[in-house]
C-alpha cells in the first residue's frame, strides 16, 4: 500500500461526502435561506456575537475544532494498525462527524444562537441543563488537560517551539488590531501577519528554550504547563475578536501549510506505509473497541465541535448559507488533517521507529515524520521538525483557549448565583486554569487523552440528541442524526467504563505505573481524579438520554402526554 493511494481515498470521501450527502442535508431537512436574519447580525455586540465573512470564519472554525485530536488521536491510533484507523477517519467523518457539526450549529442558529445547555432546558428539561453543564464542565477540564500534557511533553522534547509560538501570539494580536480597530484590507492582514508567523518559527530555530530559560527549566513540564495554561488564561478573558478569533485566522495558514506540504511529499516522494495494516485488538490502553473509537476523536467525530458551533461559530455566521461550507467543509478538511497525520506515524519512518517515539510524545511522532515529508518536496529537515512542533502545539493551545472560555461560561451558568464573586468571570477562568495544571502536571497523557476522547465522543452523542429532538420538533427527519447518536453513545458508555475501572483498580491496589516527571503520588492523585470524573460523566450521560428519550415520546405523542400531566394534577 502506497500513501499516496490513502490520500486519494481522502479527498474521494471530501469531494463525496461534501458535494452530495451534506449539499442534500442542507437543501432538503434544513433548507438554509441566504435571506433569513442570524443571531450575529441581529444581537450583533463587538464581543460573541459578530458577522464574519465566511473566509476568516471558515479558518477560525478549523483551528478551533481541529485541536490537537486530529494529529494525537490518529498517530496514537496506528497501534492497533493504520487499517482501523483509516476505516474510522473515513466512516466517521462521511456518517456522523459532519452532520453532527453541521446539525450542533444549525440548531442553535435557529434558537437565536443559544447555548447547548440553554438548549437541553428548552427541550429536554431544567434538570438536564443543570446535569449537562455539570458535564460540560469536567469534560473540558479533560480537553484542557490533555493538551495541555500534550504541550508540556512536546515542548520538553523539541525545544525550538516555544518562541515560535510566542512569535505567533504576537501575529494573533496585530491581525486582530489590524483588522478590527484600523480596518486595514483582509489581504494586507493576512500577508503581513503570516510571514510574522513564520519568521517565528524560523526565529525558535535560532532561540531554543534552553537559550533562554536555561537546559534544566527547559525540561520541566510544570514550567511549560505554566506556560500553555497562563498563555491560554490571557486569551480566554480577552474579546473573542482581540485575540481567539485572530490568532486561529492567522495559525490556520501555518496548518495548512503543513497539510498541502505533508501531501506534496506523499505526491512526489510516493512512501509506502510500512506499518502494519493489522498490529493487534489489545494494546496498553485497552481493546480495539471501544477505545480506538475514543482515542481517534477530533478527525472522525467530535463533541468538542458542538460547543464550537454552537457558542462561537453560529453567533458569528453572516449569512444561513455560510453554515455548510464553514461547520461541515471544515470537518472534511480535519479529517484530512487527521489522514496526513497518520501517514506521518505509518509512512514516513519505520514501524519500530514509530514505536519508540510515540511512547515519548505524539507530537514528536509528528514533528519528525512532517519533516521527512517536507525534505521529499526540498525543505530542510530542521525546518519541517520545527514546523511540526508549532502545529501540533498551536493546534493545541487554540483550542485550550477556548475550553477555558467556555468553562467560564458554564461555572458562571451553573454557581453564579450562589455568590456574586462566582459571577466574575477573570475568576472563573482563573479556577479553570488551576484545575488545569493540576491535571497536567498528575496525569497520564494517553490515559488522558483516552478520557479526553470519551467525554469528547459522549458529548457528542448527546448533541446529536439534543439535534434530534429539535428536529422531531419541527416535523423533520431525524433518522441521520439518531442512528449515530445511539452508536456514539453505547461506545463512548463501554469506553469510560473500562477505563474508569482500570485507573480506579491500579489505585487502589496502589500499581499505578509513573510516568517520567511524575512522583508515586503525582500518579495515583492523576489516575484516581480522573476515574472518579469518568464514572461521574457516565452516571449524567445516563441520566441525560432518559430525558432526552421521555422529551422525544412527548413530542411524539403530546396527547398521552397531555392526560398524564392532566392526571397527575387530578390525585
Amino acid at each position: 500500500m502506497n500513501a499516496l493511494i490513502v490520500i486519494l481515498g481522502a479527498l474521494g470521501v471530501v469531494f463525496f461526502g461534501y458535494r452530495w450527502y451534506a449539499g442534500k442535508i442542507d437543501r432538503e431537512v434544513f433548507q438554509a435561506d441566504p435571506q433569513k436574519i442570524t443571531p450575529a447580525r441581529m444581537y450583533m455586540d463587538g464581543v460573541d456575537y459578530m458577522p464574519t465573512p465566511r473566509n476568516i470564519l471558515f479558518g477560525y472554525q478549523f483551528k478551533s475544532i481541529a485541536g490537537a485530536g486530529p494529529i494525537v488521536g490518529a498517530i496514537t491510533a496506528l497501534q492497533w494498525g493504520w487499517l482501523p484507523a483509516l476505516l474510522w477517519l473515513f466512516l466517521g467523518v462521511l456518517f456522523i462527524g459532519w452532520v453532527h457539526d453541521y446539525v450542533s450549529g444549525m440548531v442553535a442558529l435557529r434558537n437565536d444562537g443559544i447555548s447547548l445547555g440553554a438548549l437541553s432546558y428548552k427541550l429536554v428539561s431544567p434538570r438536564a441543563r443543570i446535569i449537562l453543564m455539570s458535564f460540560i464542565y469536567f469534560y473540558l477540564l479533560l480537553i484542557a488537560g490533555a493538551f495541555g500534557a500534550v504541550i508540556a511533553m512536546t515542548l520538553i522534547k523539541l525545544t525550538s517551539g516555544a518562541v515560535a509560538i510566542l512569535v505567533l501570539g504576537g501575529a494573533g494580536l496585530l491581525a486582530g488590531q489590524m483588522i478590527y480597530r484600523w480596518r486595514i484590507n483582509v489581504l494586507v492582514m493576512t500577508v503581513v501577519c503570516v510571514a510574522l508567523a513564520f519568521f517565528g518559527i524560523k526565529l525558535g530555530e535560532w532561540l531554543p528554550a534552553p537559550v533562554i530559560v536555561g537546559s534544566t527549566l527547559a525540561q520541566s513540564k510544570l514550567l511549560w504547563g505554566i506556560f500553555a495554561v497562563g498563555f491560554c488564561y490571557l486569551s480566554a478573558i480577552a474579546p473573542i475578536w482581540r485575540f481567539a478569533l485572530p490568532l486561529n485566522y492567522v495559525a490556520f495558514y501555518v496548518v495548512m501549510f503543513g497539510l498541502v506540504g505533508g501531501i506534496l511529499g506523499i505526491i512526489i516522494g510516493l512512501p509506502p506505509v510500512q506499518a502494519p495494516a493489522y498490529n493487534k485488538f489489545v494494546i496498553g490502553i485497552g481493546p480495539l473497541w471501544p477505545i480506538l473509537f475514543v482515542t481517534i476523536a477530533c478527525g472522525a467525530i467530535s463533541g468538542w465541535h458542538a460547543m464550537v458551533s454552537s457558542c462561537g461559530t453560529c453567533r458569528q455566521l453572516e449569512y444561513e448559507t455560510d453554515a455548510k461550507p464553514v461547520l461541515a467543509g471544515s470537518m472534511f478538511v480535519e479529517m484530512l488533517l487527521a489522514v496526513v497525520a497518520l501517514m506521518t506515524a505509518a509512512a514516513a519512518m519505520s514501524f519500530g521507529e514509530y514505536q519508540k517515539l510515540v511512547k515519548i510524545s505524539p507530537g514528536l511522532v509528528f514533528a519528525t515524520g512532517l519533516s521527512n515529508f517536507l525534505s521529499m518536496i526540498g525543505l530542510p529537515q530542521g525546518f519541517g521538525k520545527i514546523l511540526g512542533t508549532v502545529i501540533i502545539v498551536v493546534v493545541a493551545i487554540t483550542v485550550m483557549q477556548l475550553v477555558l472560555r467556555f468553562m467560564k461560561i458554564a461555572a458562571i451558568e451553573l454557581v453564579g448565583d450562589f455568590h456574586p464573586a462566582l459571577r466574575n468571570g477573570p475568576l472563573a477562568t482563573l479556577i479553570a486554569a488551576l484545575l488545569t495544571l493540576l491535571l497536567v502536571q498528575t496525569g497520564w497523557w494517553q490515559y488522558l487523552w483516552v478520557l479526553f476522547g470519551g467525554a469528547n465522543q459522549l458529548l457528542s452523542s448527546l448533541a446529536l440528541l439534543i439535534a434530534s429532538i429539535w428536529l422531531i420538533s419541527q416535523g423533520k427527519k431525524a433518522i441521520f442524526t439518531i442512528i449515530p447518536m445511539w452508536f456514539m453513545f453505547i461506545t463512548t458508555i463501554c469506553a469510560l467504563i473500562y477505563t474508569a475501572y482500570n485507573l480506579l483498580g491500579k489505585v487502589m491496589r496502589g500499581e499505578v505505573a509513573v510516568p517520567a516527571g511524575q512522583t508515586k503520588l503525582q500518579a495515583l492523585v492523576g489516575n484516581g481524579l480522573m476515574g472518579v470524573v469518568a464514572i461521574f460523566l457516565v452516571i449524567a450521560a445516563i441520566i441525560l438520554l432518559v430525558d432526552g428519550i421521555k422529551a422525544l415520546n412527548r413530542i411524539r405523542h403530546p396527547q398521552a402526554a397531555g392526560e398524564a400531566v392532566a392526571g397527575g394534577g387530578g390525585q
